[in-house]
């Protein structure tokens, strides 16, 4: 556990020192809170279990359960996915970046990494994520802040009461842009299966898939 409050960063007026810290945060597998193009995320890499175990810890969440992988371009999302299908990149194209989170079906490699046959990816329409992303050209956890079985805080001063001792920085905007959560489909089959609606409604998202 932490003793020490995590730095405040607001990305409105620190924009490269925030991107700064979060890449070297990453990388040492460290756990941060950032905005999104959905809600505020508990960020880490996805391939540190430590790190992972402490998001699970913080947000008291049960083992093996996957969280929502950022990514910021096609070229890097095939480095951890297995095609099965042309029109599945077509698709994805026409959908990101937007609050559209997709379950895919993992590569070999990745899918050992993970313990898992498929993950959850995006590409969030968001410059600080992207620009982020862009630096890493590593996926990114994206899960909502909250202790498991409660509402996500969107508040940057709740966030910080909550969570400033569990985690080593908390990226803020002023922008009030976070409300619901991104709409999540399952493209591990041939065609589009809804999990979960948020902000794009489904039979939108279903009118790019031919």
């Amino acid at each position: 556990m932490k003793v020490k409050d995590a730095e405040m960063i607001n990305i409105d007026e620190s924009f490269d020192e925030a991107l700064s810290l979060a890449e070297k945060l990453y990388l040492k597998g460290s756990v941060f809170i950032y905005p999104t193009d959905t809600i505020y995320g508990f960020g880490a890499n996805p391939f540190n279990e430590e790190a992972v175990a402490n998001i699970n810890q913080i947000k008291g969440r049960p083992l093996g359960k996957l969280y929502i992988l950022l990514i910021d371009s096609i070229e890097n999302l095939l480095k951890y996915i297995d095609v099965q299908y042309e029109n599945h990149l077509d698709f994805l194209l026409s959908i990101w970046p937007n609050p559209v989170s997709v379950i895919l079906k993992l590569n070999e490699k990745t899918s050992q990494l993970i313990g898992h046959n498929t993950a959850a990816f995006r590409m969030p329409n968001n410059r600080f994520c992207l620009k982020l992303l862009a630096n890493l050209k590593m996926p990114l956890i994206s899960t909502s802040v909250n202790r498991s079985n409660k509402p996500p805080l969107i508040e940057h001063s709740l966030i910080r009461d909550e969570f400033s001792n569990e985690v080593d920085a908390i990226f803020y905007t002023e922008k009030k842009s976070f409300f619901e959560a991104s709409t999540l489909i399952d493209l591990s089959g041939s065609s589009p299966k809804l999990v979960r609606e948020g902000k794009i409604k489904f039979e939108d998202l279903l009118q790019k898939f031919s």
